[in-house]
């Protein structure tokens, strides 16, 4: 049996309290990972070209308030 499979299997015997203890650490484990890796592009430059344009973008007066697009919808 594959590792997966034994902690589904295992997940399916947890309390509901459990579960939800669980489903916050792994939440918390998948945005800071998340945060680790936008680190690492940005170290890298993997990022620059989008802050380059968001950059030229407010320069040029093309963007909206967030409180625009969320009226928008």
């Amino acid at each position: 049996m594959s590792l997966l499979l034994e902690i589904k299997s295992v997940i399916t015997r947890l309390s509901q309290e459990e579960v939800n203890e669980l489903l916050c650490w792994l939440q918390e484990y998948v945005d800071d990972e998340w945060d680790r890796q936008l680190k690492v592009d940005a170290k890298s430059g993997k990022l620059d070209k989008l802050v380059q344009q968001a950059r030229a973008d407010i320069a040029a007066n093309q963007v909206k308030s967030l409180n625009e697009i969320l009226n928008d919808s």
